[in-house]
Parts: structure tokens; sequence; C-alpha cells
């Protein structure tokens, strides 16, 4: 059987499905499926025989709502309710910025905007708060970063659930979801007085390979001329403790961070200049290190040389499970682009699609 790529692309005006082989250089879209709405994310579910397609598009007027795919995206259907706070809880919900997989079969988890986590046992018909961290004594004192105060990492990883929160930090749960606690040692905050706080990180984002309980990357808010060490980190202790490991990069400031799915070694990221979110010159490039951080690499081929000013967000990159994996990402001005070996040559698969939200991508 001919190995299938599917890539679910979350636009500013709906969702792309684009799919076929794997190896193909042309791949068949569908889309847009909720034409005109945001989406901020979306989940390639594999738990099943069929991948479920899951999204979240976001209406001003009609609201949110979870939708899902069983079909490969060929046709979308909403689930009975999307997460939602108490009447009494003061805080409403603004966008869902984070899905992904419980441990249960039918589990999902929820991370929203005012940071939150919600969990439904039933596929996302109903949901229920994860009160550890959604009333956590730090949850009022977080502050909204550039993108609001999202929730946008949700990662069970070393028989542990971590979280990122922009701006919360790192937070981690070791016994089931039941409580959370800060571990943000190295993680620093440059925009505080104590650049080293207990919590109160702009962390972007956060990346693991599954087979390495005590492995993690981070994507920080760096971008400090004084400390230019505080925004691409690695952890070897499964997220309590984190060091830099930025030296050799333009500069140590991004969104993104994905995993090599065969090598745990193997790290990407898209540095961006801070000031203005764009590519540092106007030349994009993503940087690979196949040593842990140790030394970084650029990857230019296929890439536009010159004059592309744009921004690719923290959910804007991912790479595929494929055995030569091809990493995939999304430009707000509307570009989605593969490279394929891993990064080392890439191609614009399509050229004038809405600002992009988000990128999934995966072998099914």
């Amino acid at each position: 059987m001919v190995a299938q790529v599917v890539v679910t692309v979350g636009t500013k005006k709906g969702l792309f499905v684009l799919s076929g082989s794997a190896t193909a250089r042309r791949l068949n879209v569908a889309g847009p499926f909720f034409a005109g709405m945001p989406v901020n994310t979306t989940l390639i579910d594999q738990r099943t025989k069929t991948p479920k397609i899951m999204a979240v598009p976001s209406s001003p007027w009609f609201g949110t709502t979870i939708q899902v795919s069983k079909d490969l995206g060929q046709k979308f259907k909403p689930t009975k309710s999307a997460p939602a706070f108490a009447a009494d809880d003061g805080r409403t919900l603004k966008n869902v910025w984070s899905l992904a997989p419980g441990q249960g079969k039918n589990e999902l988890l929820c991370g929203i905007e005012p940071a939150a986590l919600f969990r439904s046992h039933d596929g996302g018909e109903s949901w229920d708060k994860v009160a550890g961290i959604t009333d956590h004594s730090h949850a009022r004192d977080w502050m909204p970063g550039a993108g609001g105060l999202c929730m946008h990492t949700i990662l069970h990883h070393g028989g542990a659930l971590h979280l990122g929160i922009s701006t919360g930090g790192h937070y981690v749960s070791r016994d089931g979801g039941q409580s959370f606690a800060p571990e943000n040692t190295g993680v620093g905050a440059g925009f505080q007085p104590n650049k080293f706080p207990e919590y109160g990180q702009c962390v972007h984002k956060i990346a693991a390979h599954p087979d390495h309980p005590n492995r993690m990357y981070m994507q920080n808010h760096g971008g400090f001329e004084e400390d230019p060490n505080l925004g691409v980190l690695r952890s070897d202790d499964g997220g309590k403790t984190w060091q830099s490991i930025a030296k050799g990069l333009p500069t140590d400031f991004g969104f993104p961070i994905v995993v090599h799915p065969q090598d745990v070694d193997t790290v990407y990221v898209l540095p961006l200049e801070p000031q203005t979110r764009t590519c540092p010159g106007g030349q994009p490039a993503l940087w690979r290190s196949e040593n842990a951080g140790g030394k970084w690499t650029k990857l230019t081929k296929g890439l536009p040389k010159k004059e592309a000013y744009f921004t690719v967000l923290r959910d804007g990159l991912d790479i595929d499970g494929g055995k030569k994996p091809s990493l995939w990402f999304g430009t707000t001005t509307g570009q989605l682009w593969r490279g394929r070996d891993g990064g080392d040559e890439f191609e614009c698969v399509a050229d004038s699609l809405p600002p992009i939200h988000c990128v999934k991508a995966a072998i099914v």
C-alpha cells in the first residue's frame, strides 16, 4: 500500500486539507471548510483505524465549535459542545489554541484562551475543566502575550503532562493531571525585572520525541540583545531544568520548534527578527541541529533568496512521520512549503492561501 500524507492547514479564513501519495509532487486540496472563520488549531488523531481530523473554527457571530471528520477531510460534523467556563467563573472562551489526544481511547485535551485546560472523555461531545491548572493559584497572575493568554502546548511525555502557556511558562503534572507545578528553572523572561522568575515566562512552543522521556526542547521568547541565550532551550531531565542551545543561530527569537520523528537529537527551529517577527534580512531559512543543539545548519535550498518578510506562527511548522520525513510550514502571507528529506530541499505547495495559523502533517 502506498503511503499517504495528510496535511491540515488552518488559516484566517477557514481550513484546507491536502492529501495524496507521500511522494507526489502535487496533492489534492479540499476546502475551504468553515469559510471566513479563523482556525487556530487542528488535530490529526491517529488512534483509530481511519484517522480523524479535528478542527476548531471560531466565529464572532456563531461562536466556537469542535468539528470532526472521519473521512480524512471530505466532510465535517460538529460535536455537541465546545469547552466553556461556568457562568460564575468570570472568564469566557476567546479562542481554542490546542487539541491533543488524552490517555483514554476517546479522551481529548483542549487548551484555550484565557489559559485553561479542558478534558473530554467522549471524543469532544462534552467537556470538563481540569481544575488543577485552570484554577491554579497562579492563573489570575498570568498576563497575555502579544497573541493573547493562550495555552498552546499540551504534551504527554515521560509519564507527565506538560503544558506551555504564554505568558505563564511551563507547567507539569506528574500525578495524572490532579495538580500542576511550574518547572521553569533556566527558562528566562527577559521582559521582566527578574529574568528567571518561578513562572510568568512567555514560552512559545515545547516539543519532544516520545521514545526519549528525559529529552525536551523549547522555543522561548528570546530576542534580547543583552542576553541572546533565552530563546532556544533543551532539557535532559524531563523538563525540570533547561539550558540554552541558541549558540550559532542568527537570533534566538522564533515561535515553532519540532523534533525529527526518528532521531531525538535532530531538532528544527525557524528564527525570526524579534522586532518585526519576520525572516532575518528577508531571507527565510530553517535551522537544523543533528546533535541536540550543539551545532546548527542553515537550510535554504528552494526557499526565496530575498524579500520574503513573512512570519511562521507557533503551530505553523510540523514534520510528518515518513521514513524520510518532510517538514511542512505555512506563512502569514499564505504560502505552504514542504521540505523533503528532513528539510534538505523546499518547494512551495500552495502560494495563495489566506494567512496560515497552523499546519499539521501525518503519514496515514
